[in-house]
């Protein structure tokens, strides 16, 4: 069993088929997709970002953050294509990968099998998640 997709839906299986070139080697004159390390620095991307289609942001580790504000610059900077969490991330962490902006999480076979579709899914609802939505008194 390969990489397993987590959106507002569940799983599904990766229907992505591109390459992804590693941003530490630069974005190809005709590439449309990158990984991001946690340790990269986005900016560079700042002149290409309206032909990306697919940017996907390593976790390292469950613990390392990074990628969460690292999505968030990439949305702030006006990127609009598909943007992935990939690695380790986890089901109490889904909430807060897709307020950053990420439209969808990849995990591998062992993650998924200690983490079952329902866990992700009993975070779906992500705005109702959102702890300053409830200190403010709202929904959304």
């Amino acid at each position: 069993m390969g990489q397993t997709i987590v959106t507002d839906t569940g799983f599904a299986p990766d229907d992505w088929t591109g390459h992804a070139a590693p941003l530490v080697e630069g974005v190809p004159a005709n590439g449309t997709a990158v990984d991001i390390a946690p340790s990269d620095d986005v900016a560079v991307l700042a002149g290409v970002l309206a032909r990306l289609t697919f940017i996907r942001v390593a976790f390292p580790s469950s613990a390392d953050g990074r990628g969460f504000t690292l999505a968030k610059r990439l949305r702030a900077m006006g990127y609009r294509g598909r943007l992935r969490a990939a690695g380790h991330v986890l089901a109490d962490q889904y909430a807060m990968a897709r307020r950053a902006g990420f439209d969808e999480v990849e995990i591998d076979a062992a993650l998924a099998a200690r983490q079952p579709e329902a866990q992700w899914l009993a975070r779906a609802d992500w705005h109702a998640h959102d702890y300053q939505a409830r200190l403010r008194g709202s929904a959304a």
